[in-house]
């Protein structure tokens, strides 16, 4: 095979020539970034407040953070998990450390997170059946969750637009209703081996579960023997002012999937299991080529450590009640437009009265970033060290497009 010659072309003629058309893309091109800021190839900036879908925790190019990706890549990048390396073992005590004595497994992504997470419920279903695989495996799940787009994420996700075109879908799964206990108690028999459960559906349009519901659904995992598995890719990581979106709620899961904001913008996942699921992978039942690699370990003891010592809990607790305060005003002055605000912290959903699309446009060309959500749902996203006056940028950006449009 002979090398492609170099052709001076635009960004987007490249994908529109070469990169699989799957995905709906603004006609941006974006080729640098500062803290909140990015910057496209006219040099034009903009309020990045999508942080690649939660994953940029600390904005664009934090200098804690780029200097130990930089050191670490000139050390070891990948050594494969047939060996140990310092910066996993580290990482995994520091999340332990925010969930609680258990284990982690580290993988590359959320949606590898979530699958494992299915894999563990399974071991623990063919345990809670006395060693005999296909008798205990069913997994009630919520209506309108998202749980990533593999075959086991994309079955335990219960919308046609993300299952079309797929069946037959792995099985095995129930559906309830989200913040309804009793919806759930009437679908466990004795194949239920688990419940898994997004704290707050993000890319449905930002519905958090409510802290009775979670306590009612860790009552009823306790009294069936049941894992409750704890999808918090898109909410955890600081991104409601607890490092863990569930903790809101006074509640211990038995196994937590994490990934985006955890690597600062570096890819990885990882799942952590409580005392009682921490055993159930062995050697040879789970593996991962990617995962834990010194380089993205690197990354998230980076992002641990900015969130530690700029204390960015505290911050997205204290900056966000004036910002949420601030976005129901919007919806109160402009209730022809918007319909409903939800989340915490920093993850907004701004529930438009019709489709989001051209509102997300009038924001982009104000200077201001943000991404859909299910539902007619604008999302917003800060960076966890967004500043108040950022904050408070963004509403002005917002009022500014619904006031033109009256």
């Amino acid at each position: 095979m002979t090398s492609p010659s170099i052709v001076r072309t635009s960004t987007a003629e490249l994908y529109d020539a070469h990169v699989m058309k799957n995905y709906a893309r603004a006609p941006l091109t974006l080729v640098r970034g500062r803290g909140t800021q990015v910057w496209d190839d006219a040099g034009n900036s903009y309020l990045d407040f999508t942080s690649g879908i939660a994953v940029s925790a600390l904005g664009h190019c934090h200098p804690h953070w780029v200097a130990a990706v930089q050191r670490q890549a000139g050390e070891l990048i990948h050594v494969s998990n047939l060996f140990r390396n310092p910066n996993q073992g580290e990482l995994a005590r520091r999340i332990v450390g925010y969930a609680g004595p258990g284990r982690v497994f580290f993988c590359n992504s959320g949606a590898e997170a979530d699958e494992g997470m299915l894999k563990l419920a399974r071991l623990h279903g063919v345990k809670k059946a006395g060693g005999e695989e296909g008798r205990c495996f069913k997994v009630l799940v919520a209506k309108n969750a998202f749980h990533g787009r593999m075959f086991g994420g994309m079955s335990a996700t219960p919308q046609e637009k993300i299952q079309k075109g797929f069946r037959p879908l792995v099985s095995g799964f129930a559906v309830g209703e989200l913040n309804n206990v009793e919806s759930f108690k009437a679908l466990i028999d004795d194949s239920t081996a688990a419940i898994l459960l997004e704290t707050i559906q993000g890319e449905s349009g930002i519905n958090p579960c409510t802290p009775e519901f979670l306590q009612g659904i860790r009552r009823l995992c306790d009294q069936h023997n049941l894992l409750l598995l704890a999808d918090e890719v898109q909410c955890g990581a600081g991104r409601t002012g607890k490092f863990y979106a569930i903790e809101h709620a006074g509640v211990r899961p038995d196994v937590i999937a994490m990934a985006k904001g955890l690597g600062g913008g570096f890819p990885i996942g990882a799942i952590w299991a409580g005392e009682r699921a921490a055993e159930l992978f062995q050697p040879g039942n789970h593996g991962t080529t990617f995962g834990g690699t010194p380089l993205a370990c690197a990354a998230a003891l980076a992002t641990l450590d900015v969130i530690e010592q700029e204390q960015l809990l505290a911050h997205v607790t204290r900056t966000s009640a004036a910002w949420h305060e601030a976005l129901h005003a919007l919806a109160k002055d402009f209730p022809q437009h918007i319909v409903a605000v939800r989340g915490k912290g920093f993850l907004v959903g701004m529930q438009m009265a019709a489709d989001p699309g051209p509102w997300i446009v009038a924001l982009r060309d104000r200077g201001l970033l943000a991404v859909s959500s299910g539902n007619n749902v604008i999302r917003l996203l800060p960076p966890l060290n967004a500043t108040a006056g950022e904050l408070a940028k963004s509403v002005e950006i917002f009022r500014s497009a619904l006031t033109a449009k009256g």
